[in-house]
């Protein structure tokens, strides 16, 4: 990556997820909007081209690729269709990446091969109705308890905003619930919460009625009820007490690939308006002659050139091996910024048409606001940028 330039290996993986996003992806997009169906078909055919597996190794049928691999397919993906990307991007970064940096062999072997295949989707159990920033309000509880054939974690609470977790071939949820207290140094007690594992078919777990969105209408998305979900002791995953700090350092890579993602709007907003702006014409000329829409498109390149270089630079941080909590923010902060930007700016370049949902402007208008909002607010990763700054 240096200077940002693509190896070729990275460069053909780009090029072939484009191709893949232009001629099979597009094509349906609009449908699958305005039926707020889930791409089943789509998501299959990524799970053949090994995407699903882009992080991981082989031996858990992975690609053996890595982070960056997976943020170059979001960022073509999410150019066309954001819906399918954040799909993508929630099974890897969100469902399965927790069993593969936190699991136990066994796990790892149970759940990886499927997660990577894309037979396959898990979700990530963070958000409540009272904690979503403010993760460390988990309300969600665990206990365990002696059965018949051994202890098991007993699972009540509600989750909600939950990607990836209602279609059918959702298989696994990994949930943060509080599993007892711990005591500070300074003898302050707070919330022993940890991360368990749920397989959807558990009695008792239930994921409620879809949302009705927005934008993203594609995407899978549940709030979450667990009424007395047991499961064996052996599903908790990671160390007891160490949820809430493992599911942040995967929120720290997960924002990555989202800025991936909102990349691939912000760009896909641009590919689109120069197109129009070369073909609609006003007053005798294309709208691409006037200066007031060169200028317009000309900002929307540069936040798009932007928001690349930055998710680039945190995830060449992140394979390095170096701290990249705080580029990370920074990438998913200007990359969310970005996106919405643009989306309203192609949105005004359309014009009427960019009001109309069937045109894909629209859909990006809709869509964009999320990224925002999901996987940490705008305003958390500010936070987290001046708590860098020692404010």
């Amino acid at each position: 990556m240096a200077g940002f330039d693509l190896s070729e290996e990275y460069q053909d993986l780009s090029d072939s997820v484009r191709e893949f996003a232009d001629e099979v992806v597009a094509p349906v997009s609009t449908k699958h909007d305005e039926e707020h169906s889930f791409p089943y078909e789509v998501v299959k055919q990524m799970g053949e081209m090994g995407l699903f597996g882009l992080p991981f190794p082989e031996e858990f049928g992975g690609m053996g690729g890595d982070y960056f691999a997976l943020s170059l397919a979001l960022e073509q993906l999410g150019r066309v269709d954001q819906s399918v990307a954040i799909t993508l991007e929630a099974g890897v970064s969100l469902g399965a990446m927790p069993v593969y940096r936190f699991g136990t062999q066994a796990q790892k072997e149970e759940w990886l091969p499927q997660l990577a295949s894309g037979q396959a989707l898990a979700g990530f159990g963070l958000t409540e109705p009272e904690a979503g920033s403010d993760a460390g309000g988990t309300k969600t509880h665990a206990r365990l308890e002696d059965g018949a054939a051994g202890k098991y974690w007993v699972v009540n609470g509600n989750k909600e905003f939950i990607t990836n977790s209602g279609t059918d071939i959702s298989r696994l949820v990994t949930v943060t619930a509080v599993t007892g207290e711990q005591r500070r140094k300074d003898g302050v007690t707070k919330k022993e919460i940890s991360t368990i594992l749920v397989p959807t078919s558990t009695p008792g777990f239930r994921a409620e009625k879809a949302y009705n969105k927005v934008g993203w209408n594609a995407s899978d998305t549940h709030p979450l009820t667990l009424a007395d979900v047991r499961v064996p002791e052996e599903n908790l995953l990671g160390e007891r007490g160490r949820g809430y700090a493992n599911f942040l350092s995967i929120l720290d890579e997960g924002r990555i690939a989202i800025s991936a993602l909102a990349t691939g709007a912000a760009q896909g907003c641009v590919d689109l308006s120069v197109k129009y702006a070369k073909e609609r014409s006003a007053f005798g000329h294309h709208i691409g002659k006037y200066q007031a829409i060169q200028f317009k498109i000309a900002r929307m390149q540069a936040r798009a050139h932007t928001a690349r270089l930055a998710y680039y630079d945190a995830a060449a941080r992140m394979l390095a091996g170096k701290p990249f909590k705080t580029e990370a923010a920074i990438a998913k902060m200007v990359a969310g910024e970005a996106a919405m930007d643009n989306a309203r700016d192609a949105t005004q370049v359309f014009g009427g048409y960019g009001f109309i949902n069937e045109f894909t402007v629209a859909r990006h208008y809709r869509d964009s606001k999320i990224l925002e909002v999901g996987e940490g607010t705008t305003e958390v990763q500010l936070m987290l940028i001046a708590r860098e700054l020692g404010l």
